[in-house]
């Protein structure tokens, strides 16, 4: 399969060549702007298949729209008529063809360009309108909203909100890049005279605003969103991919005493807490119960022991730990328990629990795993 893109280093272009080279495929032509124009007649000659995603969305002058989204498709669809190449084409138009515009009117003439050449030759085109696209390598203060919104807000930079209560419909590049390489194998979303990517999201422009400063602040909250959200898991992809590179890493508040340390990772508003916890060796943290928080505790370097007692009985139940061996100790509700290092270097525990901590409401009742009463009827029963 040899595969012609047109518009390599554009934002979907990019984005579909990577996917393409991770499934296997090898001979990819890319051609853009700055290629050699004496590839483009070969290219033509040997494609099994185009996806034309050359176009342009914001020129110097409105004439550029008719020469670049129609003139551009013309040259493509003769170059191949010139050599015999039957093979189909995927042509990029926008959901703005519908509209009395110059950039709509020129993605309508590029269409209408196509379907005349399918009808004059046989040969299979596709044609994808798309809404807004959105995801990583998307150039910001361009053409997309969300990625002029992502990276402005990523860098401290201003940002313009006309109308925050207008409605958008997007689409995510991987969604895109997927439904084409369908398209490719032959098994593209058709609806009437058109294909279009099957997920698309509908939310207004205010709300994506919101949305995406929670994700700046949601560092020195220690949050990540609601993943169970796919258009909130995409979108954090999205802001995440226009972060500095010198913003990548950020503190932690580590809360030390003598006994070591204890941080809060991450907060999410439907799966608890992570945090982690370093206990000096000799060390014992705990000795509390719970009504309703539960927690996982994974030790992952040093050794030590995870002692569990119902709050109503005398037996202790313990369980031994070490970063040489990853095992994950429940703490269920109604059990006293602790967490006691038995090594000689730090013991360091990666602790989970079912929901954030509320200082108002930390449904933490101390109460020693081996109180005295329990140790008394301990030594009862070994005398006897």
């Amino acid at each position: 399969m040899r595969i012609l893109v047109t518009g390599a280093r554009g934002f979907i272009g990019k984005n579909l060549i990577a996917e393409l080279k991770n499934k296997g495929y090898t001979d990819i032509f890319e051609f853009d702007i700055d290629t050699d124009p004496s590839l483009f007649d070969p290219y033509c000659k040997e494609a099994n298949f185009v996806f034309h995603l050359a176009g342009v969305n914001r020129p110097k002058e409105q004439s550029e729209f008719m020469e670049g989204n129609f003139g551009f498709t013309s040259i493509l669809l003769d170059t191949l008529k010139r050599n015999n190449n039957n093979c189909p084409v995927m042509i990029s138009s926008s959901t703005q063809a519908v509209l009395d515009n110059t950039y709509g009117k020129s993605k309508k003439a590029g269409e209408e360009l196509l379907i005349s050449y399918s009808k004059k030759t046989g040969n299979k085109v596709l044609i994808y309108r798309f809404p807004n696209v959105f995801g990583k390598w998307c150039r910001p203060n361009y053409n997309s909203v969300v990625a002029t919104f992502c990276n402005n807000i990523a860098h401290d930079l201003p940002i313009t909100v006309n109308d925050p209560n207008v409605v958008m419909n997007l689409v995510y590049i991987d969604d895109v890049v997927k439904e084409l390489i369908n398209a490719l194998n032959g098994k593209e979303n058709s609806v009437g005279d058109f294909c279009e990517v099957p997920v698309v999201h509908t939310i207004t422009l205010g709300e994506i605003v919101d949305m995406i400063y929670s994700f700046k602040n949601s560092r020195e909250e220690r949050s990540i969103p609601n993943m169970s959200d796919e258009f909130a898991k995409k979108l954090y992809s999205t802001y995440l991919s226009y972060l500095p590179t010198s913003q990548f890493s950020y503190p932690l508040k580590m809360n030390i005493d003598n006994r070591g340390s204890f941080t809060e990772f991450i907060k999410t508003p439907d799966r608890g807490q992570v945090s982690i916890n370093i206990s000096k060796a000799g060390i014992a943290k705990g000795n509390h119960w719970h009504h309703t928080k539960c927690e996982k505790f994974l030790v992952v370097s040093g050794s030590g022991v995870v002692k569990l007692r119902k709050i109503d009985s005398d037996e202790v139940v313990e369980y031994f730990v070490s970063g040489e061996k990853l095992e994950v100790v429940d703490i269920p509700t109604g059990y006293t328990h602790s967490i006691i290092n038995t090594g000689d270097t730090d013991m360091v525990t990666v602790m989970w629990a079912n929901e954030q901590f509320d200082k108002d409401k930390p449904d933490t009742i101390f109460l020693e795993v081996e109180n005295a009463e329990a140790k008394a009827n301990d030594n009862i029963r070994n005398a006897s």
